[in-house]
């Protein structure tokens, strides 16, 4: 009889460290349902600029948590989160400033992105994302995909809103003077430096990703006074149609401007129209641009 007792009282032993151990294992490697849209801004801007866009995926029911991501100069990564419940919860808004926000040097830039991607997965177990990027934004982003899009242990992007990418340079920088772009194909007849740095992406661009590229016409002429819509065009090229999806929207006007696409009415309706397109949306959406 005492044998035999000490056998089950082994066996609820054995039992009770494999329940342990089975539930740390779980708990460790749980990932949160939760796809987080990141927002990342443009040349000396900061997260304020991301503001209008937050908050029409809030106001039309697709989002209701938003924090921010501070990113040192240093590369350090600060979580400002004001929620008064469910701090463990994945957000469903991440809006990124760069503290920095005058580096111009996208391998930097690429770390800063890289580094908010993982404290995210690190502090919320997330395992998708969908990206927004506004102007040179848009470069942390294509570089960060250049370094680890391939990198399968790491989130894995499901939509990119690219808006006025500087992918062939800004007016009056580092865009080439009086080249031409390939309606189908999206090539330069010139590429700048940095555009060249890319182009590896035409055979490593993860082809789970959706993408939707935004610019700006402001008056006719075929830019939004500091982006041209050829240097945006050129990111056909960069994905050479491996992207899942890929469109181009224009808008044209005066919030077509460079500096007030972001707080855009029309691309606040693309934005919620791309992300989340099997839903209904509040209000009505109006295209000045083109779907295409």
């Amino acid at each position: 009889m005492k044998k035999l007792c000490q056998i089950i009282t082994a066996l609820f032993v054995s039992l009770m460290v494999t329940m342990v151990a089975t539930t740390t294992f779980a708990a460790k490697h749980q990932t949160s349902d939760t796809t987080p849209t990141i927002f990342f801004h443009g040349y000396s801007s900061s997260s304020k600029a991301e503001d209008s866009m937050a908050q029409s995926l809030i106001k039309s029911g697709h989002a209701k948590t938003d924090i921010t991501a501070e990113v040192g100069a240093d590369g350090k990564i600060t979580l400002h989160d004001d929620r008064k419940k469910d701090k463990s919860a994945a957000p469903d808004i991440v809006e990124v400033n760069f503290d920095n926000n005058r580096d111009s040097n996208y391998e930097d830039q690429a770390t800063w992105v890289f580094n908010v991607i993982t404290t995210l997965q690190k502090d919320y177990k997330i395992n998708k994302m969908n990206i927004v990027a506004h102007s040179m934004g848009n470069m942390a982003v294509m570089y960060y995909i250049l370094h680890h899009g391939q990198d399968k242990k790491l989130p894995q992007m499901q939509k990119f809103f690219a808006i006025a990418g500087t992918y062939n340079g800004a007016m009056g920088w580092n865009e080439p003077d009086n080249y031409t772009v390939d309606a189908k194909t999206g090539q330069p007849s010139e590429e700048n430096d940095r555009f060249k740095v890319l182009l590896p992406l035409r055979k490593t661009f993860p082809k789970q990703i959706e993408v939707m590229n935004v610019y700006g016409d402001t008056t006719g002429k075929g830019d939004d006074t500091m982006v041209t819509n050829k240097s945006c065009q050129t990111m056909r090229y960069l994905l050479n149609g491996r992207a899942k999806s890929y469109k181009e929207y224009k808008v044209t006007g005066d919030l077509a401007r460079h500096e007030k696409l972001h707080e855009n009415p029309e691309i606040n309706k693309a934005l919620n129209k791309f992300l989340f397109p099997a839903q209904k949306h509040h209000h009505k959406t109006v295209h000045h641009g083109l779907f295409g």
